[in-house]
């Protein structure tokens, strides 16, 4: 799998198929970072695309995902993204367009999920058909765009590093994030897993719903204190996603074999804009330790980064099959928290920062039919 940036593609007129190979090259809508800062430095802006070369397929984009990392991005503290101007979104969904020389699958038509490094927030994309995956029979476009990032990283992280087991507990911070509620699905789809939860308050009802046992505000409460009277001992897995000192302090809660999996650094983000303080802070009080002091304590540290696995293609295809197929026994289902047309992208960035969400945060090229669901929370 490439991991070079999507490419812009042609926008064609819909028919029921499109040529191999695309068409002459049309104007489409991209959403573009033009310099990093606030929630203004993206813009919807006009792009002029090419053909799919050989070994691509061009899609015609119906849902994209919104990640932390977009957040980071746009604040320029996520650095697998290119310099400004540039497209970001590292997931979208749609239709098979058109198809390179040499595609055999997907084909014209396909309904496909998309996984690049950044460029897919766009009406139309240009990627190698590497990068697509086949959507579930009756999943949503806006559904099938909550799929791949959350839901890779949370089955990753939980089996690939974490080997959960029945009766055993974990703790998931942001658990009403993308990430969060995928981690919190999976877990229910293992015998007797305990799930202590980090959110505010106001999402503690909707994490109960969800299988959360012990939803944690992490806002008014130290959630290690919290942890602790009810597991003295601490907990099996910890899901850490903000850095810092939080890593240590997840550190100490793990029980004798347990392991402490870090994917993100969440506490870097304090406002609209790049804070270097809050960076400061975050990296003076990262988490540090030797190989010695691990093996006294019988525990393990992980780190997982889906933006560095991209060249995994067989290792990522067969975590989407595993994912496709606990979605067509009903055991998973991506929450779609709220779904916003490009030109909104400001408020929709907004919603994921201010960590207003639960579940994943979609833009779609168009505004959707009924009006954009704004969470009150």
């Amino acid at each position: 799998m490439s991991t070079e940036p999507a490419s812009a593609a042609p926008k064609q007129a819909p028919g029921p198929n499109p040529p191999a190979g695309g068409g002459e090259a049309a104007e489409h809508r991209a959403l573009v970072l033009t310099g990093f800062g606030g929630y203004e430095k993206l813009k919807v802006q006009a792009r002029r695309g090419a053909s799919p070369r050989p070994g691509e397929v061009s899609v015609s984009v119906r849902a994209c995902g919104l990640n932390f990392a977009d957040v980071m991005a746009r604040q320029g503290v996520y650095d697998r993204l290119p310099s400004p101007p540039v497209c970001p979104g590292m997931e979208c969904a749609g239709t098979v367009r058109a198809v390179g020389e040499g595609v055999r699958n997907p084909q014209v038509g396909d309904k496909v999920m998309v996984l690049a490094l950044s460029g897919l927030w766009q009406e139309v994309v240009n990627v190698p058909a590497s990068q697509t995956f086949p959507m579930p029979e009756g999943m949503s476009f806006e559904e099938a765009a909550a799929l791949l990032v959350n839901y890779i990283t949370a089955y990753m992280v939980l089996f690939d590093f974490g080997n959960l087991r029945p009766n055993q507990s974990v703790l998931i911070h942001m658990a009403a994030g993308g990430v969060g509620t995928a981690a919190i699905q999976l877990c229910k789809t293992v015998e007797n897993v305990t799930i202590f939860g980090t959110a505010s308050a106001s999402k503690h009802d909707s994490l109960r719903e969800s299988g959360v046992a012990h939803p944690i505000d992490y806002r008014t409460m130290d959630y290690a204190e919290e942890v602790r009277k009810i597991s003295p001992k601490g907990v099996d897995i910890v899901l850490d996603p903000l850095g810092g000192s939080d890593t240590a302090k997840g550190f100490n809660l793990l029980k004798p074999m347990g392991k402490l999996i870090t994917y993100g650094v969440a506490n870097l983000i304090t406002g609209q804009k790049r804070n270097l303080m809050a960076m400061a802070k975050t990296w003076w009080n990262q988490f540090s330790i030797n190989a010695l002091q691990l093996l006294q304590q019988n525990k393990a540290v992980c780190g997982y980064y889906l933006g560095c696995m991209l060249e995994e293609t067989e290792l990522l295809r067969s975590v989407v099959a595993k994912l496709v197929n606990l979605y067509s026994q009903g055991k998973i289902k991506p929450k779609v928290d709220s779904v916003w047309p490009f030109d909104q992208v400001g408020e929709a960035m907004r919603q994921l920062q201010e960590k207003k969400n639960v579940g994943k945060v979609i833009l779609v090229p168009e505004a959707p039919k009924e009006e954009s669901k704004k969470a009150e929370n």
